[in-house]
Formats: C-alpha cells, sequence, structure tokens
C-alpha cells in the first residue's frame, strides 16, 4: 500500500487559469532548514551546568558532615595547639609512610615525623587541602577518632563529585573538585588555628583567712 504524502509535500497548484488562460503555476512549498533536534538543546542545557553550581550541592548534601564543619564543631572547641603544617597550595602528592625511624607524612618533597598513625592521618587530610597551620587536639586520644571523621568526610566529599559529574567532562569534574578544596581551605583559615601552645585555665588561689 503506497505511503501518503506529507502536506509538505503536496505542490500547490495556483487557482487563476484554465481554458483560454494562462498555464497553471506550481508552486513548490520549501521545507525548512537547520532544524534543531531536542538532544540538542538537551545537551546544550548539560554543558551548561556550572562547577560553582556543582560545588554547592556537594556542600549541602554534606551537611555537618563536610570537613569544614568537623574542624568548627569538634576540634576547634577542644583544647589544641597550632600545628605549623606549610602544605603547598598546588596539588601534591600525599602519603603516609612507614619507616624504621617510626611514622613519616610524606608532602610532596617534604617528610615530616609523626607521633602516631593517628596523628598522620589526621595532618594528612589537611595537607591535601593546601592548609598553611591548623589546630590539633592536645588530648591524643582525641586524635584517632576524629582523624577517621576526617577521612570519612574527604571520601566521601570525592564520591559525590564524580556522582554529580557524571557523564560530563573531566574538566568539569576537576574544576568542582579544585572549587571545593579552596573553599573548604578558606573557611578553615577563617576559623583560626589557635595558640601555639594550649591555654590551662587554673583557678584563682584563694587567700587563707587570717
Amino acid at each position: 500500500m503506497a505511503a501518503h504524502p506529507s502536506l509538505s509535500d503536496v505542490p500547490y497548484i495556483s487557482s487563476r487559469g484554465g481554458r483560454g488562460g494562462p498555464p497553471l503555476q506550481v508552486f513548490m512549498k520549501p521545507k525548512p532548514s537547520k532544524l534543531e533536534s531536542i538532544d540538542t538543546r538537551r545537551s546544550r542545557r548539560v554543558r551548561a551546568v556550572r562547577a560553582e553550581d556543582i560545588a554547592l550541592e556537594v556542600n549541602q548534601q554534606l551537611g555537618d558532615f563536610a570537613l569544614a564543619a568537623i574542624y568548627r564543631d569538634k576540634i576547634r572547641p577542644q583544647r589544641t595547639r597550632q600545628y605549623e603544617l606549610h602544605s603547598p597550595v598546588k596539588k601534591s602528592s600525599v602519603e603516609v609512610l612507614h619507616t624504621l625511624l617510626g611514622i613519616e607524612l610524606k608532602v610532596g618533597n617534604r617528610r615530616l615525623l609523626c607521633p602516631d598513625l593517628a596523628t598522620a592521618r589526621y595532618l594528612a587530610v589537611f595537607a591535601r587541602l593546601g592548609c598553611e597551620a591548623i589546630a590539633i587536639p592536645y588530648d591524643i586520644t582525641q586524635i584517632s577518632w576524629i582523624a577517621d571523621e576526617l577521612e570519612s568526610s574527604w571520601h566521601r566529599m570525592m564520591l559525590l563529585v564524580e556522582h554529580l559529574t557524571e557523564g560530563r567532562s573531566p574538566r568539569l569534574r576537576a574544576m568542582v573538585g579544585r572549587r571545593l578544596i579552596e573553599e573548604t581551605r578558606a573557611n578553615i583559615t577563617s576559623l583560626g588555628a589557635g595558640s601555639k601552645f594550649p591555654e590551662f585555665n587554673q583557678p584563682a588561689r584563694k587567700r587563707p583567712k587570717r
């Protein structure tokens, strides 16, 4: 069975003409050019997503589990001491090493001797952020569980970046990660690293009664 022609394929015949008149004129309706598909418009909208929007979504999903929130709520309220990390802002390799001298934290070409593994893990997270100086709990029994939360927050942040940038360009994924690191480092810096030595508030001595 022959297919019916579409309206765009049917020629338009002028009604003027007939016996003794001018010949019939046939006008073909021009087909539209440069058609834009829905997929093309959708892909353009996908490419329009900005890195700062994805970074904002990551921070909203992390909430109180974000690195800056942990530093603000669980580290700074404690009695702490300042540690000058001098970590480079540019991305560099961070690795915890077990050597004959003990536990070391390798940041780029530098090696920092750490008293234990928990301290090395704690400092490694801030080294990845490129922090200059940070606060570290004076009570060494607090460092291990805080290091667990910091590492968990870091990996969760990276997983969210991969999830929210799935199907997009590696360049956008790198921009989102870089923006999150910069914002987190700025927030931690604004919270301060505390004093170099912990403060011990001793009660005032009472004078004996005479």
